[in-house]
């Protein structure tokens, strides 16, 4: 049987579901889905995902019956609307535009009027009764398909367009009558011939083919392959093109196009949000380049703006659209992101998909939605995205700072951002890469931005609305956003911008509040995120859904307490070196490292005992009860050692010791592989005194305190070393009446396949240092790889950073190895991660599968960790559902 390459939709049934996502692209499953539903769907069809597939596997050619199926579902097409592509007096126009499994806005390319040419204008202008309307959709033909297919810089047509409105004395597009717009695409038609070195196009089929060459095309984009990083889409994926009627929201004043969500994208709120413009199309409302209006008195209202809402100037098609909105959310069960265009007072709808949204606002429909039993709770937590959260822990500004206001937009994304002023993506890039903060400040943002736009911490347009491309890729990415600052005057050659008396240069710090749409002069004071009543909710349902516990990697009194905040049942790793540090004590430290008799080592080694009993005693009453997992001393202690002149003669005063002497001992500590050297157990082997004043201060602080402390010993390779350390540990124990568990870290890859040897020496638990592991299972450095990783994962030879994202098949399987032989032996063997991916929600997924107790991470991850456990555990259960009903 031949593929199907091809699916059509409209007219009230369709050859597509929405649950055919995979196979025609978000956009085109839920254009089939909302015209089986009776919506008002424009008739179309979808060219499928794997065409695309096999567009780039077979050197940019497509399957050899593509043609024929196309030309079956342009006919249905024609047949639906009653117009014929091509014909001079009653021609059919479509749009050709992407449409990917994963939403990707304004990512790839659109095509708009597509079929237009010298006659056809003649055509749609006798048909419309509107010479301007036509010659306008013409000029706008051009000037996207010349922009798009053709490769003609942008900004080519914008500038005969600028100089046509000055010479005219007109300041909008629509203000532009017909015989201007004739000269414009007699302009745009002589620009293209002169780039292109040929005319430009006329046949409606040579145009079809080359914008659906261009849409697959558009799929490997520096934008679009930019896009995909930071969101995780996978390449192989591909994109669907979409080519349907035209209809026309620049026909008149009884015309209009928008952009709505069926709830508010920023704050969750239950309201229609969105933005229309009169006798206009589509980009026009996210380009920014008029003003768009909103759609409700209420989001007028909120605004501030003095422009009438759609509900008082088509109230009827408002109350039509109003319909739609409750329908869809019924049938989808979710916030929708929609697109409309009404043609002489008819409703179209264009487009549906679940709608981008702040984590605040994701966290509140989820709680609404259960709360309206749209949804029930285990489909709530697996819609948010675990590393989303994030945002929520963003500081706002402090209520009773200063603030010096010079300009006001749209708070288009909420969240505060102090940054250096930068006018360039590039330049934004290359300045956060040393960490600078910076704020992107555009006239209006493009798809070709984003890579600044992910790289930098706040988002100003002087054009846009809400829903303009600023504001959507900035809530998507968590970016604080004002958009539409009006009074702002950016001139990005001179690297200037203007407000009133004020001028900002480039590297001038400003400050913007997403949430009120302020600009202001220089750094304003932050204050701590106040964490809503949802987030709590939803917490609430993460925990009582989840398998895993969720652990804080977390040493200091503040790491604590701040775990503990955000719902951390407990420490899995306490790194105890990071406790000798401090000043006073890093000078103990040093003296026990450069002791030539263990009896001066344990000497200074007593000096830091009451400092290490009152850490672990403070950790033990902050944690209440909760288990604690201390890690014994892990780094070389070279770590310790002074490295420069200045320091290394300060310590040789304090020690009264010769500064010749200490750098003889820091050269005879020195090694080649300090990661491999003498570090881990391997200190207690040799030092033992170490481990023991260590034993000694947890012991007499869980006395103190009641708790039950878990100890764990790093980097073991062999049950002789673990045997020789837990006999030490419990020498320390004895006459102490103190209950504790002695485990350990398993990082190499030599525990891993031992880990029943270990387990039979008297382990309790295992943790997987899962940084460690990753290393010397990969033989890669974690502190290195980074500057040939991005080569690795751009050609597929790792699809993730394995430091961020767990290797699974070459690290997960020694995992599972450790873990099977471990329990074989010792069935209530206790199983944890505490590396960085234990707040990866991929990870931690991967922990679910092979039955881990509980993860551990740091503590501004826990929230994160939280929801990604209990999704994983949703997931697992379901999944062994089906294996059982199968």
């Amino acid at each position: 049987m031949a593929a199907q390459w091809v699916y059509s939709f409209g007219a009230g049934k369709s050859d597509g579901r929405a649950d055919m996502k995979n196979l025609l692209g978000g956009k085109g499953a839920n254009l089939a889905e909302m015209a089986t539903l009776g919506l008002p769907v424009p008739a179309g069809f979808t060219v499928t995902t794997e065409v695309c597939t096999a567009f780039y596997q077979n050197k940019n050619t497509y399957p050899a019956d593509l043609k024929d199926q196309v030309a079956e579902g342009l006919a249905k097409v024609e047949k639906a609307i009653g117009a014929k592509f091509g014909d001079a007096t009653n021609p059919l126009l479509v749009s050709v535009r992407s449409g990917a499994r994963a939403s990707m806005p304004g990512m790839m390319d659109t095509v708009l009027n597509l079929g237009l040419n010298d006659e056809t204008v003649r055509g749609l202008a006798a048909q419309s009764g509107d010479e301007r309307f036509a010659w306008d959709s013409y000029r706008r033909f051009i000037q996207m398909y010349g922009d798009v297919v053709l490769e003609v810089p942008h900004h080519e047509f914008e500038d005969i367009l600028e100089r046509s409105k000055l010479d005219n004395d007109v300041h909008q597009d629509n203000d532009l009558s017909a015989v201007h717009l004739r000269d414009i695409v007699a302009a745009y038609k002589a620009v293209v011939k002169k780039k292109m070195g040929k005319p430009f196009p006329m046949d409606p089929q040579e145009q079809l083919w080359g914008a659906i060459g261009a849409v697959f095309k558009s799929w490997m984009t520096p934008r679009a392959i930019t896009y995909r990083r930071i969101h995780d889409i996978p390449e192989e994926w591909g994109t669907a093109v979409n080519v349907q009627a035209m209809v026309f929201g620049n026909m008149g004043d009884d015309c209009a196009t928008g952009v709505a969500f069926t709830r508010d994208p920023s704050t969750g709120e239950n309201y229609f949000y969105g933005e229309y413009l009169v006798n206009a199309q589509g980009e026009d409302v996210v380009a920014g380049i008029r003003t768009p209006q909103s759609l409700t008195v209420n989001g007028r209202n909120k605004e501030g703006s003095d422009l009438p809402s759609m509900e008082e100037v088509m109230p009827d098609v408002f109350k039509q659209l109003c319909d739609v909105r409750l329908k869809l959310e019924k049938h989808y069960r979710d916030m929708q992101d929609i697109e409309f265009t009404v043609q002489s007072g008819k409703l179209y709808m264009l487009q549906t998909r679940a709608g981008k949204r702040t984590s605040a606002a994701a966290l509140k429909i989820a709680v609404d939605m259960v709360a309206e039993k749209l949804i029930g709770e285990d489909e709530a937590l697996l819609r948010l995205d675990p590393q989303a959260l994030d945002q929520l822990l963003h500081p706002t500004l402090d209520p009773g700072a200063h603030k010096h206001i010079v300009a006001k937009g749209l708070p288009a994304s909420p969240g505060a951002a102090s940054g250096i002023v930068i006018f360039t993506a590039d330049e934004a890039e290359e300045r956060a890469k040393d960490g600078t903060k910076v704020i992107l400040s555009r006239k209006e943002t493009s798809p070709e931005d984003i890579h600044g736009m992910h790289a930098a911490a706040g988002i100003l347009t002087t054009r846009g609305g809400m829903t303009s491309h600023a504001a959507v890729v900035a809530r998507g990415m968590g970016r604080a956003c004002v958009a539409g600052a009006g009074s702002i005057h950016i001139d990005s050659e001179q690297k200037v911008m203007r407000i009133g008396d004020h001028v900002i240069r480039e590297g001038d710090l400003i400050t913007i509040d997403g949430s009120t749409g302020e600009v202001m002069l220089g750094k304003v004071a932050t204050v701590k995120p106040q964490l809503s009543d949802d987030f709590a909710t939803i917490m609430g349902w993460a925990d009582a859904h989840a398998r895993m516990k969720v652990r804080a990697n977390a040493e200091t009194p503040l790491d604590a307490k701040v775990a503990r905040g955000f719902g951390a049942q407990g420490i899995g790793l306490c790194r105890t070196e990071h406790m000798f540090f401090e000043p006073t004590r890093i000078q103990h430290v040093r003296e026990m490292i450069f002791a030539r008799t263990v009896e001066a080592r344990k000497e200074a080694l007593d000096k830091l005992l009451p400092a290490q009993r009152s850490d672990f005693a403070e950790l033990f009453t902050i944690m209440k009860g909760l288990p604690v997992t201390i890690r014994l001393l892990d780094p070389p202690l070279h770590e310790f050692l002074p490295q420069s002149d200045e320091d290394i003669q300060a310590f040789a005063d304090l020690a009264k010791i010769d500064s010749e002497q200490v750098r003889r001992r820091l050269g005879e500590l020195h090694e080649q592989n300090p990661m491999l050297g003498h570090r881990g157990c391997r200190l207690g082997i040799t030092f033992p005194e170490i481990y023991a004043m260590q034993a000694r201060a947890i012991f007499d602080a869980a006395l103190e305190t009641g708790a039950t402390p878990e100890i764990m010993i790093p980097l073991i390779a062999t049950d002789v070393e673990f045997t020789i350390l837990k006999n030490l540990i419990d020498e320390t124990a004895k006459g102490k009446n103190v209950i504790y568990s002695v485990g350990t870290m398993i990082e190499l890859p030599r525990a891993a396949l031992m880990a029943d040897k270990i387990a039979e020496s008297g382990a309790a638990f295992f943790s997987f240092g899962t940084n460690d592991l990753t290393q010397t299972t990969l033989g890669l450095s974690r502190d290195d790889s980074g500057m040939f990783m991005p080569d690795y994962i751009r050609q597929g030879i790792f699809a993730r950073d394995p430091f961020a994202t767990l290797d699974t098949e070459g690290v997960g399987q020694l995992m599972q190895i450790a873990g099977q032989k471990g329990r074989a032996v010792r069935k209530d063997m206790k199983l944890g991660i505490c590396g960085e991916h234990g707040g990866d929600p991929a990870s931690i997924a991967f922990c679910e599968s092979m039955g881990l107790d509980y993860v551990s991470c740091s503590p501004y991850r826990v929230p994160i960790a939280r929801l990604a456990a209990a999704q994983a555990a949703i997931r697992e259960k379901s999944a062994v559902k089906k294996k059982v009903a199968a």
